[in-house]
């Protein structure tokens, strides 16, 4: 199956609301997500677990037919722990680019809770 598509929220530039976040329910674990045209380096994820227990978001690796020369290096896998919210990021281009500059996200069955994704200004 395709996965989700997430647009990031653009940070620099002026004042922001806080965005609510793309919902993590059976669709966004099953497909998973791609953020498009990402730069790593400037990404960060807000991740809010509301499931039971607790759950892990993990960022693949760079595939073979990237630009991630440090892609040999694996997926990462971080755990949310329940009612929590974790902010992971930047994160390494060498390591997470996949060709045509997406970045992938998969979630453990039976993650619910919500993802906002960051995309920092350079200067910042």
């Amino acid at each position: 199956m395709a996965r989700t598509s997430l647009t990031p929220t653009s940070l620099g530039g002026g004042d922001l609301a806080d965005p609510t976040g793309t919902t993590i329910d059976s669709t966004l674990v099953t497909n998973g997500v791609v953020i498009n045209s990402a730069d790593p380096s400037r990404t960060v994820l807000r991740v809010t677990n509301s499931a039971g227990s607790t759950k892990k978001v993990t960022i693949r690796a760079g595939g073979a037919d990237g630009p991630a020369w440090m892609r040999s290096q694996g997926d990462t896998e971080v755990p949310v722990a329940t009612t929590a919210t974790r902010w992971i990021g930047p994160l390494s281009e060498a390591r997470y680019s996949q060709h045509g500059g997406k970045l992938h996200l998969d979630f453990e069955s039976g993650f619910t809770g919500t993802i906002t994704a960051f995309k920092l200004a350079r200067g910042i």
